[in-house]
């Protein structure tokens, strides 16, 4: 049955400017594409360009710093409207030009600042806030409470960018935010505001800011320059540095759903036009930034009752990137536009696409934040783990080939079919061989527990591509020096991919004991209580795989936290998880390895070498992988052209596995 997508492409109206249809791209940080002068580099021109060519109605950019003096950043990081006046707007506006060439419309976020979650990694002073309350990354820090004169010089600082905006041909402004527990939420968040001046109080007055902020942009611009608010209904605060988890009963300690609608009313009766929803805080930083074990649109249950009470129009962001979630959010009345952030990431032709009904074209992000957060928080530019040339449009983009090559794949696992496409869209003639009966190399275990059912539909996007692109793929064919020598391909690819690695302790070769990958693919049924040695990304989703089928779980970990070796993993990712596991009641043994496997357990030493039984049916394997290159080693001499790709380099990830393949077959 075909999907209706008709509703995604109505027109609607902010304010008095029509957006073409129901699809905005969320504002999402440009960390890395930034000036040194606070304006748009040549690279986040493109990057935005590329967003309105595949379609989107409305474009929001990543904050913009209204100020860099009472909250100094170090720069680059994120631009500044008012840092170099003229330069912004000779930046700005020649991303606004292009952006307007393609029918879409583009709104300007700025932020009234940080506050109390800004890293002190990025904030060159001391961290400031509406009261002197704990930093969220460093608690021992203490905030500077905000004096009455500099709120008010941020207000006015509003009013200098918003006319900035104006000249450099923005559409709008977003405000950001009360939303997330940034600076202006803290305001008015009574957890975090404990002032006696008039930003301080009640409700009403707690939004003083807000609305001050918006009376001053109106009377800069105008008052038919639209001007949306970037609003959380809920915080998901339990405590300080204790997120709210799906289902999760617990005081609400910042803004409760009831406060939340009572303050859009306040909004929609200050006169903002429109409101850019979500929920969550950094306390609950799972909710904001979704990562892949919420739900996908798992804003809708609270926007649909934001929805009942405003008559302004409403934005809506989490997860909706399929196609059915993003429809049923207009048809539904959880949202008036459907607004995509890493969706639009993976693929920034997401919208055409859906008007073309092309729904299996369009890439699927994983919600695993490698590429754009994460790379943020490792003071890398933003990108994309599926998508290499996210932000990076012109550098990255696939040319084809003047000289055809013979190119011969070895692996089907994720390096080699983005290999193969690669190639093929280039006009390479592709050969992908796989030794087993199935594409998809550890995709095919890391998908099978319901929170990554994201992986298996980007498989199923590569074979989709592949079949398109006519790549010849011969199955339960091993690549061999013979094979090699019989096709003579001018480049070959080793994509063989990696083997977990198995501990040498006594006991280990014991009929109990299995590997992660093993469990998933069901070679092995597990017991009723399992220990999962290793407790990086691997072994504690198996964990929570495990618990959430009510197997009574325990993690052994040599290091002193989890997750606290391998490829890093984004703050909202590692959080969420971790609260998870400690939901489903999985028990965590860290500074401890595993001694010996006995029938009915383990003999675990921790770092003093005192040892200890647990008691368990199963003990699961989940300390690694090691690179499967035995091929590489044996042709590396012979053939010319080669190169070792994925997991056959160095195992990593899925981003390193599409990176190193994507980098390598836009060059052959």
């Amino acid at each position: 049955m075909k999907l209706d997508t008709a509703l995604l492409f109505q027109p609607l109206k902010i304010g008095n400017v029509e957006i073409k249809n129901r699809i905005s791209m969320s504002p999402m940080d440009i960390y890395g594409l930034s000036t040194s002068d606070g304006g748009f580099s040549e690279r986040a021109i493109d990057y935005y360009v590329e967003r309105a060519k595949g379609g989107v109605g409305l474009i929001i950019t990543g904050l913009v710093k209204v100020e860099n003096e009472i909250e100094p950043f170090y720069l680059p990081s994120d631009p500044c409207a008012t840092y170099r006046p003229f330069h912004f707007i000779a930046t700005a506006s020649e991303l606004t030009e292009r952006v307007h060439a393609y029918g879409a419309k583009i709104f300007l976020q700025l932020t009234a600042g940080f506050g109390r979650v800004g890293s002190p990694s990025y904030i060159a002073g001391q961290p400031v806030a509406p009261s002197a309350v704990p930093n969220y990354w460093d608690p021992e820090v203490t905030c500077r409470e905000l004096t009455t004169a500099e709120v008010e010089t941020i207000v006015q600082k509003f009013g200098e960018a918003a006319k900035l905006a104006v000249k450099s041909g923005f559409d709008g402004i977003e405000i950001h935010a009360l939303h997330e527990g940034y600076l202006l939420d803290q305001f008015a968040v009574a957890f975090f505001n404990k002032r006696t001046d008039k930003y301080g109080g009640d409700l009403k007055a707690r939004l003083t800011f807000a609305i001050e902020i918006l009376k001053e942009i109106k009377r800069c611009t105008g008052k038919d320059f639209p001007v949306q608010m970037r609003f959380s209904l809920k915080s998901f605060i339990k405590d300080w540095g204790q997120g709210g988890l799906p289902g999760e009963e617990f005081v609400e300690r910042g803004r409760d759903l009831e406060e939340g609608l009572e303050v859009a009313r306040i909004l929609e009766q200050a006169g903002y036009d429109s409101l850019n929803a979500d929920v969550g805080s950094y306390e609950g930083w799972y909710w904001p930034h979704p990562p892949g074990y919420q739900e996908h649109g798992c804003y809708l249950p609270y926007t649909t009752k934001l929805k009942q009470t405003v008559k302004i129009p409403v934005l809506v962001a989490g997860r909706l990137e399929l196609p059915e979630i993003a429809v049923k959010a207009l048809a539904d009345e959880g949202a008036d536009v459907v607004s995509l952030g890493r969706g639009l990431l993976a693929d920034p032709y997401w919208p055409n696409k859906m008007l073309k009904h092309k729904l299996e074209d369009i890439r699927p992000c994983l919600g695993c934040y490698d590429g754009c957060l994460n790379r943020e928080d490792l003071f890398k530019p933003l990108s994309c783990a599926v998508n290499p040339a996210a932000g990076r449009e012109r550098q990255f983009e696939i040319q084809i080939t003047p000289k055809p090559k013979k190119v011969l794949i070895a692996g089907g696992g994720i390096a080699g079919l983005e290999a193969a496409r690669v190639a093929a869209i280039r006009g390479h003639q592709v050969t992908l061989y796989e030794k087993t009966a199935e594409l998809g190399g550890h995709i095919l275990e890391a998908s099978v527990p319901s929170f990554k059912r994201d992986e298996i539909r980007l498989l199923q996007w590569y074979k989709s591509q592949l079949a398109e692109l006519q790549v010849k793929i011969q199955m339960k064919q091993a690549v061999t020096p013979e094979l090699i020598q019989a096709e003579n391909p001018d480049v070959v690819f080793v994509a063989t991919g990696s083997k977990p690695i198995k501990l040498m302790i006594p006991g280990i070769d014991k009929e109990n004991v299995t590997t992660a990958v093993d469990l998933l693919l069901g070679r092995l049924q597990a017991g009723s209580s399992v220990a999962v040695v290793g407790g990086g990304l691997v072994g504690c989703e198996t964990a929570l795989w495990l618990a959430q089928a009510g197997k009574k779980v325990i993690i052994i970990e040599s290091a002193q936290e989890l997750m606290a070796a391998g490829q890093p993993v984004f703050h909202s990712k590692k959080k969420m998880l971790l609260d998870l596991l400690r939901l489903h009641q999985v028990d965590i043994l860290t500074n401890s390895g595993v001694a010996e496997v006995l029938d009915q357990g383990v003999v675990v030493m921790n770092k003093q070498f005192q040892q200890k039984t647990v008691t368990v049916d199963t003990v699961v394997l989940a300390v690694g992988f090691t690179a499967d290159n035995d091929l590489y080693r044996q042709l590396s001499a012979s053939v010319p052209e080669i190169y070792a790709i994925g997991d056959a380099q160095a195992p990593r990830n899925i981003m390193h596995a599409i990176w190193s393949a994507y980098e390598v077959a836009r060059n052959i």
